[in-house]
């Protein structure tokens, strides 16, 4: 127990680095309709919008490590419900990480796969 507790405090003194941060000029998506069992790819623009059954797909950013690219990508959604006039989600998903930040839809469920760089 003091073991790790020493660890912990050792831990905690070490500093930390934050990564650097590159902006892409888009992203690629994927969509689930849980209904009829089918996926789709989403390439947006960033400030772009796509309809994606009875949901709109709007991407406001997508960032990715610079040192390392294909590593993971953070992309700025918002969702909104058609059917309900609503945003469902407004935020950040992690291609990494879906769960931690994910679409609680009755319906679809849509997560981030990459930045496009090119």
């Amino acid at each position: 127990m003091i073991r790790a507790a020493l660890i912990a405090a050792a831990l905690a003194a070490l500093p930390v680095q934050a990564q650097e941060a590159a902006e892409a000029p888009g992203a690629v998506l994927r969509g689930l309709d849980k209904v009829a069992g089918t996926t789709s790819d989403l390439e947006l623009a960033a400030g772009q919008s796509v309809a994606y059954g009875h949901i709109v797909v709007t991407l406001r950013e997508c960032r990715y490590p610079a040192e390392d690219p294909s590593s993971n990508a953070f992309a700025y959604l918002t969702i909104t419900d058609r059917t309900q006039t609503q945003v469902v989600f407004d935020g950040w998903m992690i291609a990494d990480s879906p769960a931690l930040s994910a679409l609680d839809h009755q319906r679809y469920d849509v997560w981030v796969i990459r930045c496009k760089i090119d």
